[in-house]
């Protein structure tokens, strides 16, 4: 018997709904694959994301701040917000002098704002916020005719700062010369306007080869008391025992005072 009107009407409408829900079923499994793709892609970024920063962090701490290519990365603290940039001007045009305290060991300073306007000025900026109280001297390297003392990391690795970075360089000698005694800024290599609270002390006559960027901005001179520190510091080398590594003793900036 031949199928009625109202029997092929009900056939129609069945495939009808029939095609309609495989339509929604493959938008649906369209959207689902989508999203399993997307997740992935958003993972593997982030994992090359974090191993980016890392390989960053191990670069600029390899690099070495105080070697021939010393180094400080711009990359801001949580606490360094407060801080902003001083003008050159705080310098004064004239010599300072003061005290800075590591390990209870006070060394004489003097800090030329003449030669170094920018970062002498920087140095009493950060000195009179108490800035540098408390932080380490996460560097010390050892090598005959290389020896530096590099400190003002609030990271305490060399990878950190006060929250902004500055340039360009002053000060830097002309035949790459940094005599005992000298204070000098840190910053990375080939990169004059990347400098920002870490510093070194030379404790013995170093040479220290120009970069791209040239040499490292002079702030001023410790006067008296480098003795004492390297009986106390430099005199019982690196944590690891190699030329260049976190000193053994812990070492940490009572504090700076300049006037």
């Amino acid at each position: 018997m031949a199928p009625s009107k109202q029997d092929e009407k009900k056939a129609r409408l069945d495939r009808n709904r029939l095609r309609a829900y495989q339509a929604r079923q493959t938008v649906h499994d369209h959207r689902r694959k989508r999203r399993v793709r997307d997740n992935w892609i958003a993972g593997v970024l982030v994992v090359l994301v974090a191993v980016g920063v890392s390989f960053a962090q191990v670069f600029y701490f390899a690099e070495g701040p105080g070697s021939p290519e010393a180094s400080t990365t711009p990359t801001p603290t949580a606490s360094a917000s407060q801080y902003s940039k001083p003008d050159a001007s705080l310098a004064e045009n004239r010599e300072w002098t003061g005290q800075m305290t590591i390990n209870d060991i006070p060394l004489n300073i003097t800090l030329d704002g003449a030669a170094a306007p920018q970062g002498v000025s920087n140095m009493i900026y950060l000195s009179q916020e108490g800035f540098y109280a408390g932080l380490s001297c996460h560097r010390l390297t050892t090598t005959e005719g290389f020896g530096v003392l590099q400190c003002g990391d609030p990271n305490g690795d060399g990878t950190g700062g006060p929250g902004y970075s500055w340039g360009p360089i002053e000060n830097a000698p002309q035949d790459d010369f940094y005599p005992a005694g000298t204070i000098a800024m840190a910053r990375q290599g080939n990169n004059g306007e990347s400098m920002g609270s870490q510093f070194f002390i030379v404790y013995e006559d170093t040479t220290i080869p120009s970069d791209q960027a040239g040499g490292y901005t002079v702030l001023g001179t410790v006067t008296s008391g480098l003795d004492e520190l390297k009986k106390a510091v430099v005199d019982e080398g690196t944590a690891d025992g190699s030329a260049d590594g976190p000193p053994a003793v812990e070492t940490v900036i009572n504090g700076i005072t300049v006037e």
